[in-house]
């Protein structure tokens, strides 16, 4: 299993004494870039096993009915592009938080749709409320 804790903090919260700071980074954005370059890309996973550690694996643990494509049932699915090369940029992230340690480093491999109970919630960099 392979899970993104996403903890998003605000920069105020994140500036706290190490000590009083709430522990966690951001980790929607950057999760499958960072899972595709270093694991497929470095040789680690085929391509089948990571998609299976981000998805599958998680639901079945989780006794949840996701993580696969069933006929007659609302598709919740991830559409990525292996090849697409990126630049983490916190400051394009959606998330509240800009904490990651990821900054400034080039990645491969990026969402580039989200299907959540059928309807398109995000392509290209666009969020959407419903379907196309």
């Amino acid at each position: 299993v392979i899970a993104s804790d996403h903890a998003p903090h605000s920069p105020q919260e994140k500036a706290l004494p190490l000590s009083e700071a709430p522990f966690g980074v951001v980790g929607l954005e950057t999760t499958l870039g960072v899972s595709w370059t270093v694991l497929v890309e470095g040789g680690v996973l085929p391509p089948s096993e990571l998609l299976a550690k981000l998805s599958l694996n998680p639901a079945r643990i989780l006794g949840v009915p996701g993580g696969r494509l069933t006929p007659g049932t609302p598709a919740d699915l991830t559409v990525i592009d292996p090849e697409v090369e990126w630049t983490v940029d916190p400051e394009s992230f959606r998330s509240k938080a800009r904490n990651t340690p990821f900054a400034g480093r080039n990645l491969k491999g990026r969402v580039v749709m989200s299907v959540v109970s059928g309807s398109i919630t995000y392509w290209k960099g666009t969020y959407r409320a419903s379907s196309i």
